[in-house]
């Protein structure tokens, strides 16, 4: 077959349109690819939030260099789809009312923080902002953020509001999971993170603060099971800086004794970027980190210079 399926027109991609199903379902059902269950090697493709608000130049959180990201991850598809077992994609997936958003706190005059605002433990105790909801545990959080995570709450615009267009995945990438799926014959899975309201969640393993009495509040050790199963897991998505390295540093910390799985491991590092922040520079930060996991095993590579027959 052809690398690029006939459907396929980069230039829609980081636009709205329907994609049309049943054209995509005919083609991929004549793709002549043999069915998943029959791989004698199990390959995880791991696509984390590519979706329209972080993808999308008019996305409320868009990432600068994310529309050439996707393009690549949509091509890796098309031209690697014999050799994908199976594709995860994790959704983001907020409500209007979290702790990370800006409608949570206030500073005396009411006014709510401007997105990429940083929030501390000491911010809420000199009185410079106050949660507007569950105060107890939002001021509990702030310290145990700083203490177990080394981390400040960053205030973030709304995004991937659950419901909204911006919660969706790019329509070009979404094609290109769907064709996957009906030609290899195996079902996508989706992954929802984001929705407990009293803490972020950047990984798509854990939140960054647990909550054991939430859905989802805990480890995903189901999802890392099968994650064991796989010969190679290959990752791409968005942010670098943030859900992408969190979930990395997920991974890592659950098999870095296992060194033949942390080779297991593959970032396509054309296929990420990170948020751009007016003070911080959060590449800097994820490179660092990128590299040290690199040289505990995990490899970064190129999405073209991947071979998977």
């Amino acid at each position: 077959m052809a690398p690029f399926p006939r459907f396929y027109s980069p230039q829609r991609i980081g636009t709205l349109f329907n994609p049309d199903m049943a054209s995509i379902a005919d083609h991929a059902s004549n793709a002549g690819l043999p069915p998943a269950a029959q791989d004698r090697r199990n390959v995880h493709l791991l696509l984390i939030d590519m979706q329209v608000d972080f993808c999308h130049p008019n996305g409320s959180l868009y990432v600068p260099g994310a529309l050439g990201d996707v393009q690549r991850v949509v091509e890796f598809i098309y031209r690697n789809a014999a050799h994908i077992s199976q594709i995860t994609c994790s959704l983001d997936s907020h409500l209007p009312s979290q702790i990370f958003l800006p409608g949570w706190w206030a500073d005396a005059s009411g006014n709510h923080p401007a997105p990429f605002t940083i929030i501390s433990a000491q911010d809420v105790q000199r009185g410079r902002w106050q949660p507007l909801v569950e105060p107890a545990w939002s001021q509990e959080y702030l310290a145990r953020l700083e203490q177990d995570h080394k981390k400040l709450l960053t205030i973030w615009p709304y995004h991937v509001l659950i419901g909204s267009p911006g919660h969706m995945l790019d329509p070009e990438l979404w094609s290109a999971v769907f064709w996957h799926s009906v030609a290899r014959k195996t079902q996508p899975t989706w992954l929802s993170k984001g929705s407990i309201p009293r803490t972020e969640h950047y990984s798509i393993i854990q939140p960054e603060v647990p909550a054991p009495d939430v859905p989802g509040g805990g480890k995903n050790q189901a999802f890392l099971d099968e994650l064991a199963q796989a010969d190679l897991i290959i990752v791409a998505g968005e942010a670098e800086s943030h859900c992408v390295l969190a979930t990395v540093e997920d991974l890592v910390d659950e098999f870095r004794d296992q060194t033949d799985m942390l080779r297991k491991i593959l970032l396509l590092r054309d296929c990420t970027s990170p948020v751009v922040h007016p003070e911080i520079d959060f590449h800097a930060i994820a490179a660092a980190r990128l590299a040290e996991f690199e040289r505990m095993g995990l490899r970064l590579v190129d999405s073209t210079a991947v071979a998977l027959s």
